[in-house]
């Protein structure tokens, strides 16, 4: 099998800051993989909401990586740079985390940041699995500290994120409950092993948890809202609780009431990936390994796939993000 790559490929390009439409076919030089690092021919790349708003111009990629969008992809490999390590050949199937450049026909990233496609798992859908898994894992069981017999509330359940944090949560021992916007989103959360899902729109959420816990509150909060919701899910956590916010949909600014976090020792945290050290996201690459690749290779955990558009179809797939009405992952076949 040649896999010499070309000297140019195509990828999707933001051609200014805006609407779904500034995304646009493009063609450019094909990347090279530094030290470290490995070349991937992509196959399918994952759509996320960073990518919407890096299409924005509010989430600037880190220093040194490319403008083209998109934080994770499945292919094969098909080029090494020097010291690339981690057992890594031409021709194997990986999925990965990238800094950028998912969107495109070859992208590079460090080889500590690849992984092994899990044994049955289709390429499309393991385009689907590292920037929810890493995410998932860092800010629920590193930076939380979640683990069996706790309860934890999901804000956006529906979504990449959340359907992974369902999966990964209930194979853990955790009691799970999610809000999602409509019947059918509560419907799907609670098939993938939510105990309990609440139609924000319908109900009241700090009220049902109130009633499901007796009052106790929840363990751990995974909130991609922000705005409002903070100070709502203040009030109905348990005692040393945790809180991780990864996303602010309805803004980062809010006014807190501490005295709440005081008497019930709270924890309020959260991080973002894409510009941590290589080494840090290495290391979470490898608890993946060896804790949630298992599941997957079970058939334990199964991210779903909403919808698959060509590449070159980038700007109706965010705009399908943008919808919020998709279940799960929005891919492009590259």
């Amino acid at each position: 099998m040649n896999m010499t790559p070309p000297e140019t490929m195509r990828c999707v390009e933001i051609s200014q800051f805006g609407g779904p439409e500034v995304l646009v076919p493009g063609t450019r030089p094909t990347p090279k993989p530094g030290e470290g690092e490995v070349l991937i021919k992509v196959d399918y790349a994952g759509v996320n909401r960073p990518d919407v708003i890096q299409r924005q111009g509010s989430y600037p990629p880190p220093p040194g990586a490319t403008d083209i969008p998109g934080l994770e992809v499945s292919g094969t490999i098909a080029g090494l740079g020097p010291k690339a390590g981690e057992g890594w050949r031409v021709g194997d199937a990986v999925c990965a985390l990238l800094p950028g450049g998912g969107y495109a026909e070859y992208a590079v990233t460090d080889g500590a940041l690849c992984l092994a496609v899990p044994q049955g798992v289709p390429l499309e859908m393991a385009a689907g699995l590292p920037e929810t898994c890493f995410t998932v894992w860092h800010n629920l069981f590193e930076r939380a500290r979640l683990h069996e017999g706790e309860h934890l509330l999901v804000h956006g359940g529906s979504s990449g994120i959340g359907t992974t944090a369902i999966q990964m949560a209930k194979a853990f021992g955790v009691r799970v409950t999610v809000t999602a916007g409509s019947p059918e989103k509560c419907k799907a959360c609670e098939a993938l092993g939510a105990d309990r899902a609440i139609n924000y729109k319908t109900e009241d959420y700090t009220k049902v948890v109130k009633e499901i816990t007796e009052g106790r509150g929840v363990d751990v909060i995974l909130d991609m809202v922000g705005g409002d919701y903070i100070d709502r899910d203040l009030r109905i956590m348990a005692e040393d609780g945790r809180h991780v916010n990864i996303a602010f949909l309805k803004g980062s600014k809010v006014e807190l009431d501490m005295m709440r976090v005081m008497l019930k020792r709270l924890t309020l945290t959260g991080s973002t990936m894409r510009a941590r050290p290589v080494a840090m996201k290495a290391g979470v690459a490898r608890a993946l390994e060896e804790n949630v690749w298992p599941l997957l290779e079970k058939g334990l955990m199964r991210p779903p796939i909403h919808a698959i558009f060509p590449m070159e179809q980038a700007a109706e797939a965010h705009r399908m993000m943008e919808e919020s009405q998709h279940i799960g992952k929005i891919i492009l076949k590259v």
